[in-house]
């Protein structure tokens, strides 16, 4: 009700806009750190058809087996588990993957700098992290381009900035503008510093990962590190079947220090796996079974989220693609799948294959979305950003999709069945064949009765002319500015902030730089 300006104050009239909705936005900075549901999960897959998948997996264990590369301390673990090892490839006795990840905790909390952000993941948590890994950034005024630290620095902020966003996450972009040996350095120090939700560590290579331990020690504290999960890092396995050195190098550091991770198969169905759902399922649960049980063979209890990244691939072309059907249906089978192991899920996000922030990103976005959300995931790695099948982050999609996940808060409460929530006040109020916009129940809810999105222009198509013919993008391209341009840092604590600069230097100048 507070945006019915003249329509005659064209510039004046944007202006004000924004600075209310940069208002409102600020005002809900104080947000939840995580939602909890209150809706129901969706079931696609039977009983029946959930054992068979089960029964299967356990068949590719034991019948073909995991190949385990470059790590012979895992060969070694494995063997002495009762595992059948010859040379890397690791067959598993019918049962022993699941029994061997029994000790994983069902549910744990992520520990943040600012502790009334810390973020409980399984159960019914659900967890919003930015996209991951992308090697460019995009906007609409510089176009396609390889990413930057400060590029890198900027999505952190934006992240700490929305209240729809939980989780700092990881490699929010690649920052190429920097050594490859030494840029983890800068990406964890950017999350520690730039924000206090909780952040993802660097898993690409093993010293990397003691990195960003030694790291969470100097902001934690090493006594509470011992005790507390305070990182969630990304384990990738090489589909189809193979663990390869460096993602067991990085998860045996981090599940030695009891810190957090996320045990994914990547999977583009039709080349990394069967083109089948149950047979892409059959894979995924194989592999993530397979590093579960590692970690828990480093350090029974080290906290483990079952993670699935599956989508499709075009027949025609071999291009990835995304918000498919089947991509939804190996999203619901997965969750199902994690629930019965007992592990918390991660899958989904906001995924598109399109190059610019159009109609196709919102569709494939959003496609991929609700699934995730009617799924039960706990954890939503590439919840905003995520452009051109991940090859980009994009700024106008990172503010676009955070409008998209503050609806999906909305729906996961589900529907209020409070007093006030039976409106028998404005019944009571109001006659028949009157309206309920005067009374007083309107008005005592109006502000938080519906959803109002930062993005969307909802306004006249005289107003809209007035102010500029704006589209989506365009909109969304003003409010990520905006965002920065409010910005404001959180406290941290001075000697910390000494301590962690003095790692970094005496780290960098240990080594010289590397290309590749």
């Amino acid at each position: 009700m507070d945006d019915n300006e003249p329509r005659s104050t064209g510039r004046e009239s944007r202006r004000g806009r924004e600075a209310r909705r940069t208002q409102r936005l600020q005002a809900r900075a104080a947000s939840v750190p995580y939602i909890r549901r209150s809706i129901p999960t969706t079931e696609m897959i039977s009983t029946e058809g959930l054992a068979l998948i089960e029964a299967n997996a356990d068949r590719l264990l034991e019948e073909v087996g995991i190949e385990f590369r470059d790590h012979p301390r895992a060969l070694s673990l494995l063997a002495g588990a009762g595992c059948d090892v010859k040379g890397t490839r690791v067959r598993f006795p019918r049962g022993l993957a699941r029994s061997l990840a029994a000790t994983a905790p069902r549910d744990f909390v992520q520990v943040a700098r600012n502790r009334a952000r810390s973020v409980h993941i399984g159960g019914d948590s659900l967890v919003f992290a930015p996209v991951y890994g992308s090697p460019f950034v995009h906007d609409i005024e510089r176009g396609r381009r390889y990413g930057t630290i400060e590029d890198f620095r900027n999505f952190v902020k934006l992240a700490y900035a929305s209240p729809h966003m939980h989780h700092s996450g990881g490699t929010v972009c690649e920052p190429v503008d920097l050594p490859i040996n030494k840029r983890h350095l800068d990406m964890v120090y950017a999350h520690m510093r730039w924000s206090d939700k909780p952040f993802m560590g660097s898993v690409t290579h093993p010293d990397r990962a003691r990195d960003t331990v030694e790291m969470c020690r100097i902001l934690f504290g090493p006594e509470f590190l011992e005790t507390n999960t305070v990182c969630t890092s990304l384990i990738n396995a090489n589909s189809p079947m193979v663990w390869d050195g460096t993602m067991l190098g990085a998860a045996e550091v981090y599940a030695a220090a009891n810190q957090a991770t996320i045990i994914t198969p990547f999977i583009l169905s039709g080349a990394m796996s069967p083109v089948t759902v149950a047979g892409t399922l059959t894979q995924a649960l194989a592999e993530i079974l397979a590093g579960v049980a590692f970690t828990q063979l480093v350090r029974p209890g080290a906290p483990v989220i079952f993670g699935t990244f599956v989508s499709t691939l075009s027949m025609q072309s071999g291009a990835p693609t995304f918000g498919t059907p089947e991509a939804a249906l190996a999203i619901y089978g997965a969750g199902q799948l994690a629930r019965r192991l007992g592990l918390p899920f991660r899958t989904g996000g906001s995924l598109c294959a399109s190059k610019i922030p159009d109609a196709q990103a919102a569709y494939e976005s959003a496609q991929t979305l609700l699934p995730t959300l009617f799924a039960g995931t706990n954890f939503v790695l590439h919840a905003a950003g995520w452009m051109e099948g991940g090859l980009a982050s994009s700024y106008e999609k990172f503010v676009m999709d955070l409008d998209q996940l503050g609806m999906m808060h909305v729906l996961a409460r589900g529907v209020d069945l409070s007093e006030n929530a039976q409106a028998f006040e404005a019944f009571h109020e109001v006659e028949p064949g009157g309206h309920f916009l005067g009374c007083a129940h309107t008005q005592a809810n109006f502000e938080t009765a519906f959803f109002r999105s930062e993005i969307a222009d909802n306004n006249s198509v005289e107003q809209w002319e007035a102010e500029g013919r704006l589209d989506a993008p365009q909109r969304a391209n003003r409010l990520w500015k905006r965002m920065l341009d409010t910005y404001e840092a959180p406290p941290l604590d001075p000697a910390i902030d000494e301590a962690l600069n003095d790692f970094i230097a005496r780290r960098k100048a240990a080594m010289p730089d590397a290309t590749h």
